[in-house]
């Protein structure tokens, strides 16, 4: 077996049983999550043969930032429930790995702490119905060094979860969780997740940052087009985890629809959801995207073994990749193109 099909049991016996269910759980009757790892093992290749592949290059940049590996690290929020350095300790596992993380606009770690790292990060955010509390936890990510802001709309509303237990939220304690939402006497409506959201509010998350503007939580390509024609410096294909609209197409489909209407733009393409090997990788760089993003796997390899656990993950799964490229036939994941996959 691989260690990495090993992380999820091992991260299981050390966490609450509430707080296992929370990193696993989709929403309603969890098709989407159910079917999100399937789907990319679905897909099959069309090898090219006699190439040289003796020197692999994954080396990329995402954004113009430089990784040496397309596998980077999704926002999430709760790491301090995974392990006690919470976000410090994914940055560290990730930085070692030379990859990027993704920040949720939720964590338990000051922006301030993390761009200390040193690691290359980009912030999740979600806008809050009180615009206020937003543009101040923009200004403080932008102090803290963000290379990005990323905006998730697939949450007009939090997707409802079916399954019963303990309740995660009795495990979190004061400073593990909304530890960049700024001072004030805060009602629930203010920090509700914002309704009313249309694309102009891309444009107007770059004026006030001036960094690029990503959009995650994208699943059709008028959208990605919309998206892309209002400003957008990237888009990641996401259906949440499964977490949010239950019976919402996989990643692995929707990309090939995205990829296409992004065509001969400047907006780049990146992936999540369901992807846990290196062929998985090679199908979603081959389909268009730039980068994959991991969420679950890297809470489970924090919680089983720390920082050094997410470095293994990251770097695990860019060996796996770089086996597959000297399969495929093809030395550098810019090269991959579409002809090399069947769709299912």
């Amino acid at each position: 077996m691989r260690w990495i099909d090993t992380l999820e049991g091992a991260a299981a016996e050390k966490l609450p049983e509430a707080v296992h269910r929370y990193y696993r759980q989709g929403s309603a009757g969890g098709i989407s999550v159910a079917e999100a790892v399937s789907a990319w093992s679905a897909y099959r290749f069309r090898p090219r043969v006699l190439q040289d592949v003796s020197a692999i290059d994954l080396r990329t940049t995402v954004l113009g930032t430089p990784v040496d590996t397309p596998v980077l690290v999704a926002p999430s929020t709760l790491q301090r429930l995974a392990d006690p350095d919470g976000e410090l300790a994914m940055a560290a596992g990730v930085k070692a790995a030379g990859s990027l993380l993704g920040v949720s606009s939720n964590a338990g770690t000051t922006f301030a702490e993390l761009g200390a790292t040193g690691v290359p990060w980009w912030l999740q955010i979600y806008i809050v119905r009180n615009r206020s509390i937003t543009e101040q936890m923009l200004d403080a990510a932008v102090a803290g060094g963000a290379k990005a802001i990323v905006l998730t709309v697939d949450t007009p509303v939090v997707g409802r979860k079916e399954d019963e237990g303990p309740v995660v939220w009795s495990y979190v304690q004061p400073g593990q969780l909304r530890i960049n939402v700024p001072k004030g006497d805060w009602s629930d409506d203010d920090l509700d997740k914002a309704d009313d959201l249309t694309p102009d509010v891309i444009g107007r998350l770059h004026e006030r940052t001036g960094l690029p503007v990503v959009v995650k939580g994208v699943l059709r390509g008028d959208d990605a087009k919309r998206i892309a024609d209002a400003g957008a410096a990237g888009v990641i294909v996401s259906n949440h985890g499964g977490r949010q609209l239950d019976g919402s197409v996989s990643t692995a489909h929707a990309l090939p629809e995205i990829a296409e209407a992004l065509a001969g733009t400047s907006t780049e393409l990146y992936v999540d959801g369901g992807i846990r090997r290196g062929e998985h990788i090679l199908a979603a760089l081959a389909l268009g995207a730039r980068a994959v993003f991991l969420g679950r796997p890297a809470l489970w390899a924090l919680a089983a073994e720390g920082a050094p656990g997410v470095t293994r993950m990251l770097t695990d799964l860019t060996e796996e990749l770089e086996h597959t490229l000297q399969l495929v036939g093809v030395p550098r994941p810019v090269d991959l193109t579409p002809d090399l996959v069947v769709r299912p």
